[in-house]
Formats: structure tokens, C-alpha cells, sequence
């Protein structure tokens, strides 16, 4: 068995990079922005169950419906990353001109992808890839006495399925 273990400084690391999105199959514009700072991360394929009973039984039926997909992380704040190089950027901006705040202010649909396993890293034959197109929410800085760096977690709601992929 080959664990995954993307240890901090490793060639392993894990990687995420996104995009505003101008179409919802990859990462096209030459100006995305590999989100620095990370903390953790949680990929989240939450499916959604419907639960019914019925008279002949004495157990309840369940389906499975649709899922609710979530990326979710921790970041310590960077200006640029967090600001955009651009402040007040519009919707139409890029997503380095927009920053994490600004796509989340302007609702802007992003691409994402997280590099997940390396395949240099002699754990995968081939990088690994989880892509999508969602919505950046959930931003909520953070500065105290014990954590004098802003630290905010961020959350891509997923619009519709991650694609797995390989190189």
C-alpha cells in the first residue's frame, strides 16, 4: 500500500491553483494564482441521502440523491493573494487582479485544482489532479495575541462534480 503523505517542504506538496473561470473544464488563462500559505486542506463529497418509510416495512428506504461537493482550507493571509493586485477589481478582472476577497465579493465563478500526489514523488506513477469550477465563501480573517498573522478559512463550494485526473 502507498500512503499519501505530503509532508511540509516536501516535493509531495500539495498544491492548489485557481482561476476565474472561462469555461468549466480547466484552468485556460495564463494568469492563475497558486494560493500560497496553506495550512490544511479537506476535500468534502458530502452525498445527500432521501429517507422515506413505508407500511409494508419495518425498515426506512433510502436513495441516494445528489452531492454536495466543498473544498476547504486554512490559509495565513498574504496581501496579494487575499487583497488582488487590483483593489476593488470587477468581476471581469483576473483572478490575481481580483484576489481571494474579491472573487468571493464579486461572485465570481473560479476553476480550481489540487494537485493531490506528485509522481516524482515515487508514492504515484503519475501527478494527480482534483479540478472543478465553484465559488470562493467562507472567508473569516483572524489576528490574536497567540497568532499575530492573519489566518482565514476558505471554502470552494463546488458548482456541479470534481474531475479526477492524471499526467
Amino acid at each position: 500500500m502507498a500512503y499519501i503523505s505530503p509532508g511540509p517542504g516536501s516535493s509531495n506538496a500539495i498544491v492548489l491553483t485557481l482561476d476565474v473561470a472561462s469555461s468549466e473544464t480547466d484552468i485556460t488563462q495564463s494568469t492563475a494564482l497558486t494560493v500560497a500559505g496553506l495550512q490544511d486542506i479537506t476535500i468534502n463529497a458530502a452525498n445527500d441521502v432521501f429517507t422515506w418509510s413505508q407500511l409494508d416495512s419495518t425498515a426506512k428506504k433510502q436513495v441516494a440523491t445528489t452531492s454536495t461537493n466543498s473544498i476547504s482550507c486554512n490559509l495565513v493571509v498574504d496581501d496579494a493573494i487575499f487583497f488582488g493586485t487590483v483593489l476593488n477589481a470587477s468581476a471581469t478582472g483576473t483572478i490575481v487582479e481580483q484576489g481571494i476577497l474579491g472573487c468571493s465579493r464579486n461572485k465570481t465563478l473560479i476553476n480550481f485544482i489540487l494537485k493531490f500526489v506528485e509522481g516524482s514523488s515515487g508514492q504515484a506513477t503519475a501527478d494527480r489532479f482534483i479540478k472543478g469550477v465553484g465559488y470562493i465563501t467562507g472567508l473569516a480573517p483572524t489576528v490574536s495575541a497567540d497568532s499575530p498573522v492573519w489566518v482565514t478559512p476558505v471554502t470552494i463550494t463546488v458548482a456541479g462534480e470534481y474531475t479526477v485526473a492524471a499526467t
